[in-house]
């Protein structure tokens, strides 16, 4: 399943913009929190140039594979729900199409947890669902056995949990994807 989802050599595509944004507000060398990462690739492969990357994914395969592709970083592989860091230990945190893989009520927890983990005026980087919807894809990206599963509230919600977990909105767009999409939005710790 992980190759299928994204092969090694995976180019930036939307995410370059974004990560584009993330370079030019965020120190060199701070260190930046890849929730969700995957397989390292594309960005903490990117980020890890000029940050203390720290990745996090449950799967053990993707984590295996991170390792091997971007060694310059860290990768942990743990439920990102359940992760616990110092107040203030990150200057950025992305989570890529990460958060609506996560049971609604556990996504504000969640939230409010990365805006302790900012340090004042850090960045957080995230692209969530634009409509709201529960449900599963059994054999996803044709994987026989593979079972995906989302969570997503809509982008209203996610704009209020993100005021309520005490973070700044600075920028939202649209991500279109097939016949609907997401949200992207950026904002940081006051």
């Amino acid at each position: 399943m992980s190759r299928a989802y994204r092969s090694d050599d995976a180019s930036e595509q939307q995410y370059g913009p974004w990560l584009d944004q993330l370079e030019a507000l965020v120190p060199s060398g701070a260190r930046v929190l890849d929730l969700g990462c995957g397989c390292g690739v594309p960005v903490a492969r990117r980020l890890a140039r000029s940050f203390d990357v720290i990745g996090v994914d449950l799967s053990s395969e993707q984590i295996a594979r991170a390792r091997e592709l971007v060694p310059a970083a860290t990768f942990i592989c743990e439920d990102m729900a359940t992760l616990s860091f110092p107040d203030e230990s990150f200057g950025a945190i992305t989570a890529f199409y990460s958060l609506i893989h996560l049971p609604l009520d556990e996504q504000p927890v969640l939230l409010r947890n990365i805006a302790r983990w900012l340090q004042r005026g850090g960045v957080f980087m995230t692209t969530v669902g634009h409509g709201a919807w529960t449900g599963r894809e059994k054999d996803w990206l044709g994987v026989s056995g593979a079972e995906m599963w989302w969570s997503h509230a809509d982008a209203d919600t996610y704009r209020r949990w993100l005021i309520d977990a005490g973070l700044r909105i600075e920028s939202e767009a649209f991500v279109p994807e097939g016949t609907g999409g997401h949200t992207f939005f950026r904002s940081a710790r006051p």
